[in-house]
């Protein structure tokens, strides 16, 4: 049997804003994986900073960098990352979900995207293409997404999902440089399951017990996972990176599906 070389599915934990200007261990593996993987022909983005009342995707042709967050160094804001859409792809994008999805132009880059493509692609020359997160929708649907766009892998589309597998800001301590010990434990379980292709133990991730309760208050950076996840298949070897959570409730960790 012939297996196709298929561009990757990622999942990566963005963590601060700041990481866009900072050079670390985490960005330092986003700039790894971005020399490691071949270089796609464009990008399909699900960040968690693009949550609205439906699905969307934006179709122009020079998406605008949105600045959708507050109270950072000016130098933050002096980023543009200016990185050309693709209309072409966005109506693939339509056709492929069909009803589930329309276009909406009002949105752009946001940081999510940008503070890490900022450091894998600093070229800006891969169209980038986002994909917004309905929030009315329950977690199978959004899985259920990520596999209908699974094809877009064999047309060189990279499908990045960008959010964070624990994400609770209520119980976030700036001066924390570790987790909480019910994060590592939460974001243990996650992986235990990727690791065993277990996805309805992402899905119906309070299985993980008492640990699930702190791990989000909303669903917004855990949802792009369950994209990339859709995306994958059974073919794909599974690489884990950046495995920590810092700030005592926020996990680093991503997720590359490659062959």
């Amino acid at each position: 049997m012939i297996i196709l070389k298929k561009t990757p599915a990622l999942f990566v934990g963005h963590g601060s804003p700041m990481n866009a200007i900072e050079t670390n261990s985490y960005t330092e593996e986003w700039v790894r994986i971005a020399k490691k993987i071949d270089k796609p022909k464009g990008i399909l983005s699900v960040s968690a900073h693009w949550y609205t009342d439906h699905t969307s995707v934006f179709d122009t042709k020079s998406p605008k960098t949105v600045y959708d967050m507050y109270g950072f160094p000016e130098d933050l804001y002096n980023i543009i990352y200016d990185a050309p859409g693709d209309p072409t792809l966005a109506k693939h994008v339509v056709n492929m979900l069909g009803d589930f999805v329309g276009v909406d132009n009002s949105w752009g880059l946001d940081h999510g995207t940008w503070s890490v493509l900022h450091h894998m692609y600093p070229e800006r020359d891969v169209p980038v293409v986002q994909l917004s997160i309905d929030k009315n929708k329950p977690f199978s649907y959004h899985y259920l997404l990520g596999k209908k766009l699974q094809r877009l892998r064999e047309e060189g589309i990279l499908i990045f999902g960008t959010g964070n597998i624990v994400h609770n800001l209520h119980l976030v301590r700036m001066d924390a440089k570790s987790g909480y010990p019910w994060a590592y434990e939460f974001d243990d379980y996650i992986e235990a399951q990727i690791e065993n292709r277990n996805y309805e133990g992402v899905l119906k991730y309070k299985k993980a017990g008492k640990s699930a309760d702190n791990a989000f208050w909303m669903p917004d950076h855990y949802l792009p996972l369950l994209y990339v996840l859709g995306a994958s298949d059974e073919d794909d070897g599974v690489e884990v990176f950046n495995k920590d959570c810092v700030f005592g409730s926020v996990s680093m960790t991503g997720y590359l599906f490659s062959r």
